[in-house]
């Protein structure tokens, strides 16, 4: 499936930290499991190829009905973030599969993305379902039943560490159904963030980045070291208490706050600003 698209950027999206389960393939092409199936999407200017995922499940992934040029437009008076929008232009926000990102962030926790995307892979080796693709073997993120069958010296073994029980015992009460994560996705976003933190292993960030990342929480807004950095040299210009940070970063992105974020993280980081 051909499409032509602005604010879209595969390479950025697949390298921005969101999502764990995207692979370079060629200078323009990348290849990702999404929701159980491979997904290959090769870019060219604004022409973009998608192969192997239906028309439906690629917009809500990479959430293609949002107008990001009208976002932008909203904070035109903003130096720093229209300097992040222009070089980041290809970013959005991608909606994952809920269990997969609470999983995926409980490991990411004081952890690298090289070591995340490894741990997830063998997770998927291990517990889901095998997908060929083009002659090649993939897996699915296991389901919460899968996983919660798991040895925890099998889980440590995919080099999660200490996360290992975390893991467990998140896939067992969501499998049971002691964690409904598409009931709480509903709930509005502090009152889910609340829920999301009662899991153990979830942290303000993580439960951040859940809502954001898999929960259509666009006014989330996580907070690493890399984002603490940023709101405190170039806009608060004074160190503030990560609760500080959070409000002054809502009252000032309102409900795309997640949205600014993401821009932001991206351009310093990849320029190494800070």
């Amino acid at each position: 499936m051909k499409l032509l698209l602005n604010d879209f950027n595969i390479k950025q999206l697949a390298e921005s930290g969101e999502c764990f389960r995207w692979d370079k393939i060629t200078e323009n092409s990348y290849r990702g499991v999404i929701y159980g199936k491979v997904c290959e999407v090769t870019q060219n200017k604004n022409e973009v190829n998608f192969d192997g995922i239906d028309e439906k499940t690629l917009k809500e992934y990479f959430d293609l009905n949002r107008d990001y040029s009208a976002i932008k437009a909203k904070y035109k008076d903003d130096y720093v973030l229209n300097k992040a929008y222009d070089f980041g232009y290809g970013i959005r926000i991608m909606n994952q599969e809920k269990f997969e990102t609470l999983i995926s962030f409980i490991i990411s926790a004081n952890n690298n993305i090289p070591r995340i995307k490894k741990s997830i892979e063998k997770i998927s080796k291990m517990y889901g379902e095998k997908i060929m693709y083009k002659g090649s073997e993939y897996y699915a993120f296991p389901t919460p039943k899968a996983l919660s069958m798991a040895i925890l010296e099998e889980l440590r073994s995919c080099g999660v560490g200490f996360r290992d029980k975390y893991i467990l015992e998140a896939a067992k009460k969501v499998a049971n159904g002691e964690i409904n994560l598409s009931e709480i996705s509903k709930l509005p976003t502090e009152k889910c963030k609340k829920e999301l933190l009662k899991i153990k292993g979830v942290g303000p960030k993580v439960a951040d980045c859940v809502m954001l990342f898999s929960m259509g929480k666009i006014d989330a807004f996580p907070i690493d070291v890399w984002i603490k950095r940023i709101m405190e040299n170039l806009y608060i210009k004074e160190e503030k208490s990560l609760k500080e940070i959070e409000k002054y970063a809502k009252e000032k992105f309102g409900d795309y706050a997640g949205i600014a974020q993401q821009y932001l993280f991206y351009y310093v980081r990849e320029n190494k600003i800070l």
